[in-house]
């Protein structure tokens, strides 16, 4: 089993080399649970892939247990590879906000502690700069009852969670979405953004 989960995250690893190669780039989001973050970019013509994951912390190589028992300093990241000239970092942005709850530091939805804190983990200085103009913008507009706490760190190590974690949502429908509505994490993205946060 421990094979076939290495293999799998090689091959990660040389789509995302292959693609860099090509002109693209990568973002990297946290907002609690990462089979919910990967569906919304998905989404978007543009993206080349999405990587359920873990980063922000000092362990190398991470499991799953280890990260939500909250020892490692990780969160749950997805990694997206993007084609700039199809898709703006931009939109990236924006897609994220609507997919997470910035109001609430160390908690998305019903799951609870710093390996669930909202993040963006910017990967070079244009990346940071738009970041941070969108958070402003969103301080500026948006009349959230509480301050907003999303975190905008530079990048580091990102570690591919295991493979039954990636596109949990294809693979678990149901699962999927019994989950989701059970942590109210639309609920809550309806209360904050409205209902079309996607």
């Amino acid at each position: 089993m421990k094979r076939i989960i290495l293999l799998a995250m090689a091959m990660m690893m040389a789509l995302t080399n292959t693609t860099e190669a090509k002109g693209m780039e990568k973002a990297t989001f946290a907002a609690g649970c990462f089979w919910c973050m990967e569906h919304p970019f998905d989404e978007l013509d543009g993206v080349i892939s999405t990587t359920s994951g873990y980063t922000g912390g000092s362990k190398r190589n991470p499991s799953y247990q280890e990260v939500s028992a909250g020892s490692t300093g990780h969160t749950e990241a997805i990694q997206i590879v993007f084609d700039p000239a199809r898709v703006s970092y931009a939109k990236l942005l924006e897609v994220y906000w609507r997919n997470s709850d910035p109001t609430t530091a160390n908690r998305q939805f019903c799951d609870v502690g710093s390996q669930y804190r909202p993040a963006i983990f910017y990967h070079n200085g244009q990346q940071h700069e738009l970041a941070q103009a969108s958070k402003l913008k969103i301080e500026k507009t948006k009349s959230f009852a509480a301050p907003l706490v999303t975190e905008i760190v530079e990048a580091g190590e990102f570690w591919p969670a295991e493979e039954y974690h990636q596109n949990y949502y294809l693979k678990n429908p149901i699962r999927y979405k019994f989950y989701r509505y059970n942590c109210g994490r639309d609920q809550r993205l309806e209360q904050l953004w409205g209902a079309s946060h996607e």
